[in-house]
């Protein structure tokens, strides 16, 4: 398992019937590969995890791994409410042949920093999977400090961070502090390429469900040096990576995704489709972008190369 590259937060695609609608998770789960992501995050934020049940949990897991676990490692995503909730989930991971987790702070209840630290440990000692740390406060309202990260460096298995405090500077805290203990991947779309500058090994990203090709684009241009190009994609993209930065953004999203084929607007109440003046809006800047779209640069290394930037 190693944590480095794109790592898709996949949204959770669902029939009009509210059941999940696997042929289309698996044409997203195409499209992603296809682009060269490193890894896929399942039961995330944005695959709307407070509304799945286990057994959902359990037929994307085991799909995914059936359908790409020999290319790239399958991420579960654990948010309990509990501590014993989230061993279980963890052990059912292990089960589920998952390649590592994800792990959010405890939810509903806001744990000082004593309480999440032993919350992740507890959690990391019942598993040897990898894990990486969702580090959210903005959304949460938990921030787990260097301190914080510091405890958790006796968990040989806590490998990464998911660094969404919004803070580009953290990662350049994180660097000085633990060198390359923890891998850094940015998990804000609208900062990923900043972050990536500074030393990120990756991007847990959003946008990517609906335009792959590009996200992978960025990506591999900057790693590579090639930051003018990575510069004009990232310029293109940046309205449309605004809409991960909403409390709306699975809605938002998954339209984009209706937009490009990879996804259907469908989701799961208390969420409702978007109406209105604001479903006009939402649309047109992801019209607008798609009609910009041209062909990404022939030395980009990403496996389809017909998706574009302007």
């Amino acid at each position: 398992m190693e944590w480095k590259g794109i790592f898709p937060a996949l949204t959770t695609p669902f029939t009009t019937n509210d059941e999940i609608d696997m042929l289309m998770f698996e044409k997203n789960v195409d499209a992603q590969v296809s682009a060269g992501v490193h890894g896929v995050i399942i039961g995330g934020s944005l695959g709307e995890a407070s509304t799945l049940t286990t057994s959902e949990k359990e037929r994307l897991i085991k799909f995914a791994v059936k359908k790409v676990g020999a290319k790239i490692p399958v991420i579960l995503n654990i948010a309990e409410a509990s501590t014993r909730d989230a061993v279980q989930q963890a052990t059912l991971a292990k089960q589920w042949d998952a390649g590592g987790l994800m792990l959010l702070p405890p939810m509903r209840y806001k744990s000082d920093d004593r309480e999440t630290v032993e919350y992740f440990k507890t959690v990391a000692n019942s598993t040897d999977l990898s894990i990486m740390i969702y580090n959210n406060p903005v959304d949460y309202k938990i921030e787990v400090t260097l301190d914080m990260f510091e405890e958790l460096a006796a968990c040989k298995n806590v490998n990464a961070v998911k660094e969404s405090t919004r803070d580009v500077s953290n990662v350049t805290r994180m660097k000085n502090r633990f060198g390359d203990r923890y891998k850094i991947l940015c998990g804000v779309d609208t900062i990923a390429m900043e972050e990536l500058l500074l030393g990120a090994d990756g991007w847990v990203a959003g946008l990517v469900n609906a335009f792959p090709n590009e996200t992978a684009a960025i990506y591999e241009l900057v790693k590579s040096g090639k930051i003018e190009e990575a510069t004009t994609i990232y310029r293109w993209f940046m309205p449309l990576l605004e809409l991960d930065i909403h409390p709306k953004l699975v809605q938002y999203i998954k339209l984009a995704q209706a937009q490009t084929g990879l996804g259907t607007e469908h989701v799961r109440a208390p969420r409702l489709v978007l109406e209105g003046e604001e479903r006009k809006k939402i649309l047109k800047v992801i019209n607008d972008g798609i009609a910009s779209r041209s062909s990404l640069p022939a030395n980009v290394n990403a496996k389809n190369k017909t998706a574009a930037y302007a």
